[in-house]
């Protein structure tokens, strides 16, 4: 028996796969958009993929799992509660899968979201491995806010909080101290708050060092667990409803992306330049947003443009766009690329910041900290800064005066990049609108 971890940095996804060497069959778990990696592993061990399992409806990525059935002939499990679309086989309490001298067992583990499960593996007549989805993560446990108003379910944060405190203590807790936790999720996700770097842990460590499983009472755990969980990308809802569906082959819907550029431009449509933002600076199209390609390139694409809001994307060459349409489609915006073709430069242009003019009057200018609010709670920079974090600047747009020159800052320069650029799009020849860049790290205090 082999259990085989992919990772996704962009997204800080894991997703399994769990092959049974006597028998050369194989379950997937959560498994990506792209399922080439999955047919490969398959390949190398002249395996055969027998079944797919969905702990729940992802928010922050589009599944593979309906391109990886109609290739493979594998069935989908996922809980009943889902109220899947496509073709499945349910998988809640009680319900087994049995191939080689491997058994996966279901748990449902409400609180993530009303139809979240957990798989535990069991081999040789052993629990070795519990797959807890966005349930328990290692150090932390899944946000108990993306479905009041998304999926099949919808249910009060609240509420979910409390079933999260009896799903980890009433099911996972009852697992031996050395079974191997393998959560969704790592370190970077917006489904947890507080995740360990760790890719994997067992129960015993578990109940030591995760403070979510801690003994406090229900009220306590429900008032922490809501406390300072990260924001909500727009996208989220769109994906627990595309995945719900089932999203098509990927590399049919890659195939038809426009990759020419208009020979007129729809003024009304932004721009995602993912240029770097020296080059972006130096020269790009009017309407432009400046989301550099990077590791969080996709979140911050869905946190900024709402789904179906038609865009277009730019990149410094076609290699470049190339994976970026590949990365669009990860949270299943490739739908709404208007066209996507090569930037080398455009009539637009940002100066640079004079630092030490900055620095020597400071109240010369607007300063606009787009720093997530428990950034800003932690660590204030400016006295007088005014704070609309990143994800909520193209709708606030109208508390910016533009009586004096702006300065845009975040918190290392990547996010300042496309605010700055969001603010530029909506000034024009108001006022001036710099961007703080990377300037920003002598300011923050140690």
């Amino acid at each position: 028996m082999k259990i085989e971890q992919f990772e996704d940095k962009g997204l800080s996804h894991y997703s399994y796969a769990i092959l049974s060497e006597c028998e050369k069959k194989i379950v997937l778990i959560d498994p990506s958009r792209d399922i080439t990696s999955y047919l490969s592993y398959a390949k190398a061990h002249d395996a055969t993929i027998i079944g797919i399992i969905e702990t729940h409806p992802h928010a922050d990525f589009v599944s593979g799992h309906l391109e990886l059935q109609q290739v493979t002939g594998a069935v989908i499990y996922c809980s009943k509660l889902l109220g899947a679309e496509y073709a499945h086989q349910t998988f809640d309490d009680g319900n087994e899968i049995s191939f080689g001298k491997i058994k996966l067992k279901a748990l449902n583990t409400p609180g993530h979201s009303p139809d979240s499960i957990s798989i535990v593996l069991e081999h040789n007549g052993q629990d070795k491995a519990v797959f807890t989805g966005d349930t328990l993560f290692i150090g932390d446990c899944g946000r108990p806010d993306l479905r009041e108003q998304a999926g099949n379910l919808t249910a009060k944060r609240e509420e979910l909080a409390k079933q999260m405190y009896h799903s980890l203590r009433d099911k996972l807790l009852l697992l031996d101290d050395a079974v191997w936790v393998y959560p969704a999720h790592g370190a970077g996700t917006l489904c947890g708050k507080a995740l360990s770097e760790a890719n994997r842990s067992i129960i015993g460590a578990e109940k030591a060092g995760n403070w979510s499983l801690k003994e406090i009472s229900e009220t306590e755990f429900v008032q922490a667990l809501l406390a300072d969980q990260p924001f909500i990308p727009k996208y989220f809802a769109y994906d627990v409803a595309l995945n719900k569906h089932g999203a098509m082959a990927l590399n049919t819907v890659l195939a038809d992306v426009p990759t020419e550029k208009p020979v007129k431009l729809n003024s009304k449509l932004f721009i995602i330049d993912a240029r770097p933002e020296v080059q972006f600076k130096k020269g790009h199209l009017p309407g432009s947003i400046n989301i550099q390609d990077g590791g969080k390139f996709e979140t911050w694409l869905g946190s900024i443009i709402a789904p179906e809001e038609a865009f277009y994307l730019v990149a410094e060459n076609e290699e470049k766009l190339k994976q970026l349409i590949s990365k669009t489609a990860k949270i299943g915006y490739e739908a709404f690329i208007e066209a996507a073709f090569v930037v080398e430069t455009g009539n637009e242009k940002m100066a640079a910041l004079n630092i030490n003019q900055f620095n020597n009057a400071t109240d010369d200018f607007t300063i606009v900290d787009i720093r997530n609010i428990a950034e800003i709670k932690a660590k204030p920079i400016f006295q007088n800064a005014i704070h609309i974090p990143l994800y909520e600047l193209r709708e606030r747009l109208g508390e910016l005066p533009y009586n004096k020159p702006i300065v845009v800052h975040c918190a290392g320069g990547y996010r300042s990049a496309a605010g700055s650029s969001i603010v530029a799009n909506a000034f024009g020849s108001k006022t001036q609108i710099y961007d703080m860049g990377d300037n920003i790290k002598q300011f923050i205090p140690a």
